[in-house]
């Protein structure tokens, strides 16, 4: 706290197969949610994370209705619990990267999927200055051969969330969902150039620490060089969040 780190802690029990929806999947803990959430914040805790996954299947038919909806209604209830409970949920409906779709199609799906959970949020009346979303951004499966640029992952996201957040929220805090360290830089970069009436930011976790523990190693030696590669990387996300980054600044890693 004399830093000014906030603690938090994420609560799911992780996503598990969805009966009857070969391919598709539930996330699960809601179950005793609000008696380990008041636990949490009793030891420190203010803000808590919650992941429901999405899958985009090489046909139309997944992701199905029941599937959105079924995480929808979740990531709802464990907000509400969260909000009851004095903590700050950071509700993270995650479109996944895995397969072959285009951008476009990642585009569907995200709205799709943000339409209904910010529905069953509003039912479940979620005091929405009081929460933050944390989304994918609108990016090509891994398995497509083309690779969207910067440019156009900023466009495509950016206007998706127009339609589909409520300028109430906060702050969007992306998370990286696969892509490279500079992959995930550079788009957050040009998504921040575009705008919006959120801070728009990110939350990481591949993208910020895999150049660290490849530096590092597992090696006493490597701490300090994998020290300064996590500073770097941290410091060239933080200039995007101010539109700022470029490729200057990312070749000036230590």
């Amino acid at each position: 706290e004399a830093a000014g780190a906030i603690p938090g802690i994420k609560v799911d029990l992780g996503a598990k197969s969805l009966a009857n929806f070969p391919g598709e999947m539930i996330t699960e803990g809601l179950d005793g949610l609000l008696e380990r959430l008041n636990d949490y914040r009793r030891l420190g805790a203010r803000f808590a994370k919650w992941r429901a996954v999405i899958g985009v299947g090489s046909d139309r038919g997944i992701p199905t209705d029941y599937a959105i909806e079924t995480n929808a209604q979740a990531l709802a209830r464990y907000a509400a619990l969260c909000q009851n409970a004095d903590l700050v949920p950071i509700v993270e409906p995650e479109v996944l990267m895995d397969g072959d779709h285009d951008l476009e199609r990642c585009g569907e799906v995200t709205e799709r999927v943000l339409k209904t959970v910010f529905m069953r949020l509003y039912e479940a009346r979620i005091f929405l200055e009081g929460m933050l979303l944390k989304p994918n951004m609108f990016v090509a499966g891994q398995k497509h051969p083309k690779r969207a640029s910067p440019e156009e992952v900023a466009r495509s996201t950016v206007r998706a969330l127009k339609n589909c957040v409520p300028a109430a929220i906060p702050g969007v805090a992306f998370l990286s969902g696969g892509q490279s360290d500079i992959e995930a830089t550079a788009n957050l970069n040009a998504i921040n150039r575009l705008g919006g009436p959120w801070a728009l930011t990110f939350s990481y976790g591949r993208a910020l620490q895999t150049a660290a523990l490849k530096t590092w190693s597992g090696m006493p030696s490597n701490v300090l060089d994998a020290q300064a590669a996590f500073t770097h990387r941290a410091h060239m996300n933080a200039l995007a969040t101010q539109g700022q980054w470029t490729e200057m600044e990312e070749r000036a890693a230590p």
